[in-house]
């Protein structure tokens, strides 16, 4: 098993919580992980992105060059890592933000109202939790429980009154 995957979106979307949430359940779940997160130095608002690579085997090469999944919160990023997908890839895209077509035949496209779906569950922040949530129900690694359980380890402490609406979140995407 490789996974190699792109998350991406403006800074204060919670990309690099993404990343660092999915490489931390997938260490739980004893895989190898790598991960380099990207950022502009303006953060909110800004572009951000997570390359990570998730696999059975030891990983050579920590940089995501054609990702197997892209999870894109907006529109400049649908832009920038749409033609980096690989051939039989998977695209999740953020459908609340991100409108325009998509003009690939070769991948498999998500689209997940994730902010609507945070924004009921009243903290619209957690739209990036949403779609992993749903990520996880498609590609089962690391594992909805994996990633249920690394939330407590990854949200710094004074964001931990918001463990319950993460928790929902995922559940919600995976659900979705």
């Amino acid at each position: 098993m490789l996974e190699e995957i792109i998350c991406a979106g403006f800074g204060g979307q919670g990309v690099l919580l993404m990343g660092t949430l999915l490489a931390h359940a997938g260490m739980k779940e004893g895989k190898h992980v790598l991960g380099i997160p990207s950022y502009g130095a303006e953060m909110r608002g800004g572009t951000a992105n997570y390359g990570l690579i998730i696999s059975d085997k030891e990983i050579r090469c920590p940089i995501v060059f054609c990702p197997t999944t892209c999870i894109i919160m907006n529109s400049p990023s649908l832009e920038k890592f749409l033609p980096r997908i690989k051939k039989g890839g998977l695209l999740f895209l953020n459908s609340s933000l991100v409108k325009e077509g998509v003009n690939r035949s070769d991948i498999e496209i998500i689209r997940i109202p994730a902010t609507e779906i945070a924004e009921s569950l009243g903290n619209i922040k957690s739209a990036n939790v949403v779609i992993l949530g749903s990520y996880a129900a498609k590609k089962g690694v690391p594992s909805l429980e994996s990633l249920l359980n690394s939330l407590k380890d990854v949200l710094p402490k004074h964001r931990h009154h918001l463990l319950e609406t993460n928790q929902e979140a995922l559940r919600k995407g995976y659900s979705f």
